[in-house]
């Protein structure tokens, strides 16, 4: 009996008899108004606890092997994809070659819709190919001139496309109108080639992996090839002054997309070629960017901005370049690391606790000052001193 009182001194929650306690109107509509309060405020906490929370940390990227995939959607209105080429370079000048790419072109009327369907681009430079007419049959045809192009290996031109080879091997630029073997073709087939060139546009579309180093590529009219390391664009039968290089980019990001931690300033963006030819540039500095999931494999984006830049090509102007769009980026040496984490059960269970008996008492509180200046204002009207 002696243990069983001195446990009794050591009880917090001293019970009050039922016959010594009032309870009133506006203290049951405290208690509901504060278990409404506290049903809301456990059910956040659990949806708090369920959703994972994200912190970020930057840090010098140290990471080595990863490809850079370069995802992009442009739209040229104005030129036929027959007279548009994509193009891809590292940061020392060096053309990528036999990259892995679905980059699609897609053919479209000047209102925008399809004419055909897609067909899958060709990103490579290839070498120019040298034809040789030396042969031993008596039949052979007379000599075509190469027009001062003519080499040890090639010292006759019998056709456009083997005069067109040797001035390229001798990095020259040929104009077709000059040419004995081109002046056929170009009339059979100038005004064609003028009606399709020029009243049809073209969706450049998809995606390829680069090697993880700064670079660029570029979208501009002519037929792409290299010669000596030099990286050539041949527009003829036409002047590159008369390609509108009007574009809008649909899309435009870089690594694996999953909605998270990527920024994209250049999506519908629309640029108007208003003076003519008008080379569009655009310099775009990347954030790689790391998520890491609370399960899964880790992911691995990059955040980017960008700086645009656009000048008319005219020889009056003085301007040099070449019409097109021309998209340089450079990679950060910092990493943003996006990590998800989630709250223990115990940290749950302590904010739960602190929820009901923080209500519990506040509510206790206000309850008690209610209590107290109602009973006190009777008093004074019962004792008639209440004004």
């Amino acid at each position: 009996m002696a243990i069983i009182t001195t446990l009794r001194q050591l009880d917090a929650y001293p019970k009050i008899d039922k016959e010594f306690s009032i309870k009133t109107v506006g203290g049951a509509t405290l208690t509901i108004i504060s278990g409404i309060i506290i049903i809301i405020l456990i059910y956040s906490e659990f949806m708090a606890y369920l959703t994972p929370t994200i912190t970020d940390e930057l840090f010098v990227d140290s990471t080595r092997g990863h490809k850079l995939k370069i995802n992009l959607d442009f739209y040229i209105p104005r030129i036929s994809c027959d007279y548009v080429s994509l193009d891809a370079q590292d940061s020392t000048g060096e053309q990528h070659l036999h990259i892995d790419h679905d980059i699609y072109k897609r053919r479209l009327d000047l209102e925008g819709n399809p004419i055909e369907a897609p067909k899958k681009e060709n990103i490579q430079a290839p070498k120019p190919t040298v034809s040789s007419t030396s042969s031993t049959s008596t039949t052979e045809p007379l000599c075509g001139s190469c027009y001062g192009a003519q080499t040890n290996t090639t010292r006759c031109c019998q056709t456009c496309q083997d005069v067109i080879d040797a001035y390229r091997a001798k990095q020259w630029n040929p104009v077709l109108e000059d040419f004995e073997q081109c002046k056929e073709e170009v009339a059979k087939g100038k005004l064609s080639l003028e009606a399709k060139a020029f009243n049809e546009g073209c969706q450049i579309y998809g995606s390829m992996e680069v090697n993880r180093v700064g670079g660029s590529f570029h979208i501009a009219p002519g037929k792409s090839f290299s010669i000596s390391h030099i990286h050539v664009h041949d527009v003829q039968p036409f002047s590159s002054s008369r390609f509108n290089t009007s574009h809008r980019i649909n899309t435009l990001s870089f690594g694996e997309e999953f909605g998270y931690g990527q920024t994209s300033p250049l999506d519908g963006t629309m640029e108007i070629a208003h003076d003519g030819a008008m080379m569009f540039q655009y310099y775009i500095k990347i954030v790689p960017t790391e998520f890491v999931p609370l399960s899964g494999r880790k992911l691995h984006t990059n955040q980017f901005s960008v700086t645009t830049h656009k000048k008319t090509i005219s020889v009056m102007s003085g301007e040099s370049g070449m019409p097109g769009i021309f998209v340089n980026y450079e990679l950060s040496p910092l990493m943003v690391r996006f990590t998800e984490t989630r709250s223990s059960f115990s940290h749950f269970a302590i904010n739960l606790c602190a929820i009901i008996g923080g209500i519990f008492t506040v509510a206790g509180i206000i309850d008690s000052l209610l209590f107290t200046s109602i009973h006190a204002l009777k008093r004074k009207i019962e004792l008639g001193k209440h004004s």
